[in-house]
């Protein structure tokens, strides 16, 4: 009798599978939080391998910064419809307004911070214990500090000093009372790892993702979307044929030049390039040296 050897992917996703069952045996109430990229696209495929027939032992979170691009938007609606699973959706403007918070201004002002705030009072809200994220240690230096459970105290803040050992892929998933962990099940995905994966399970993600002719303004050398969320200066509106490598808030999220119109297409161009997704596209991280280390510690995914 012949015994098959998992290839990389396989492996990959074994692991991410048994990490989201060590979530459902550890933590009574876990979330997955959902923003409608890749990532969590990616994670929801995974989870519907993990759980079906079932439905899922946790509803989906998503915090709504109010800056999105409406097609991530609409794609978050028509895939939770098809699954038939919870959402849970959560307005950053809502408590801009309930907390009287300053909002940022000028050019790429972000509301990245201010999701803080939203997401520590849904947690609080519905106690949960565990919130499940696509993050992944290729992305960005303080994201691949994180162990794959993340433990947060009752302040939602993170201290990097403070890891647990997982060792032989063994978790931990207690807290103390107020407590909760972040879960990252493919931290050791890297973006090339994700498209292919979404070219071998055959998995929809945001036309953003390819490249089409849009609207943009460039702005310090990045090419932005056209809104009325920030000002565009001087900046002329120009036609460019651009994806988007991340999809983000549209306030500080770039696109980039491409041709890259099909799955296969993008992965032929992530071969080529040395840049990672958010350092050549988010400029929130893109402020300091340790800017997503900063947000983090305060309790940003």
């Amino acid at each position: 009798m012949g015994t098959h050897t998992l290839d990389y992917l396989e492996e990959l996703e074994s692991e991410a599978i048994h990490i989201l069952r060590e979530v459902a045996g550890q933590c009574e109430r876990p979330a997955l939080l959902f923003s409608g990229g890749k990532d969590s696209i990616v994670l929801v495929h995974l989870a519907l391998k993990a759980f079906r027939p079932g439905t899922f032992p946790f509803p989906l979170l998503h915090i709504d910064t109010g800056h999105n691009f409406q097609e991530t938007l609409d794609f978050r609606d028509q895939l939770v419809e098809r699954i038939g699973e919870r959402l849970i959706v959560r307005h950053v403007e809502d408590t801009i307004q309930a907390k009287a918070l300053t909002e940022p201004s000028g050019r790429f002002a972000s509301r990245n911070t201010l999701q803080i705030h939203t997401l520590l009072d849904a947690i609080q809200e519905f106690s949960l214990d565990a919130c499940i994220g696509g993050a992944r240690r290729d992305e960005e230096k303080a994201r691949a500090k994180e162990r794959v459970f993340s433990v947060r105290d009752a302040a939602g803040q993170w201290n990097p000093n403070l890891q647990r050992p997982e060792l032989w892929s063994t978790y931990n998933g207690r807290v103390q009372k107020g407590q909760h962990v972040r879960v990252f099940p493919i931290s050791n995905w890297t973006e090339l790892d994700v498209w292919e994966y979404i070219q071998r399970e055959g998995i929809e993600v945001p036309a953003l993702y390819f490249a089409h002719e849009r609207e943009v303004v460039e702005q310090q050398g990045q090419l932005m979307a056209t809104s009325g969320l920030f000002p565009q200066g001087a900046a002329a509106a120009i036609r460019r044929r651009v994806r988007y490598r991340t999809i983000g808030d549209m306030t500080c999220t770039a696109a980039v030049p491409s041709e890259a119109a099909t799955v296969a297409a993008v992965i032929q161009e992530l071969l080529a390039t040395r840049v990672s997704e958010r350092g050549a596209t988010r400029l929130d991280d893109q402020l300091s040296e340790a800017a997503m280390e900063d947000r983090k510690l305060k309790g940003y995914f």
